[in-house]
């Protein structure tokens, strides 16, 4: 585990806009192989980072020695959603990437702690959501671990931008392995999530309903 005092987080700023970019990238790859537009990728983390209230990158530094830099290595995004039930927002948990040689020490659960205390200590925010691939154990573990529950809700979308990846095409979304409106994957084929450590280096987020 990396000792706490190694390891910050903090709001991402412009100057970090390359390291979110390959982030993201990698992160789509290793999940959906996603070869995404890297332009576009950019200019769409620029976006984030240039207009507060699409939402806030949150990045995790490390210092391997008390001499030495700080490095990133990991990310997270924040986006809103209205919720008209309980006049105020959801936070969503989306983008989340750590990098392979820091994963299974502690980095998400640190990033996760960092988000919701910060949510916790605005009257504005009414919780937190995330979504999980249907049959991804582990992963369903890990969130419980670090305090979240299951939801009711199931997610449906029409994505007028990046079509389904090639694996997905021709399956029809009512056979075995797909839920919430997409190809759910097995445990085994997903990238590490370490139970014990609640290390969960990816996470890919779609706001649902209002409610």
């Amino acid at each position: 585990m990396i000792p706490v005092e190694s390891l910050c987080v903090r709001p991402a700023t412009v100057d970090d806009l390359d390291i979110l970019t390959t982030f993201s990238a990698a992160m789509a790859w290793e999940t959906e192989q996603r070869r995404l537009e890297i332009p576009r990728l950019r200019q769409g983390t620029h976006a984030v980072l240039d207009r507060p209230e699409r939402g806030q990158f949150y990045v995790a530094e490390l210092r391997e020695a008390p001499s030495a830099d700080r490095v990133l290595v990991g990310q997270l995004l924040i986006t809103y959603e209205w919720s008209d039930w309980r006049n105020a927002q959801f936070w969503w948990i989306q983008s989340v990437y750590v990098t392979p040689r820091w994963r299974r020490q502690g980095v998400y659960r640190c990033m996760h702690r960092t988000i919701v205390d910060l949510a916790r200590s605005r009257a504005d925010v009414c919780g937190v959501r995330l979504y999980v691939e249907g049959d991804n154990a582990v992963a369903k573990q890990v969130y419980e671990r670090v305090g979240l529950s299951s939801s009711p809700y199931r997610i449906y979308e029409s994505d007028f931008v990046l079509p389904a990846p090639p694996c997905h095409r021709e399956e029809s979304l009512t056979s075995p392995g797909f839920a919430d409106g997409r190809r759910t994957r097995h445990a085994t084929s997903s990238p590490i999530v370490d139970r014990d450590d609640a290390d969960a280096e990816w996470m890919r987020v779609q706001p649902r309903d209002s409610r």
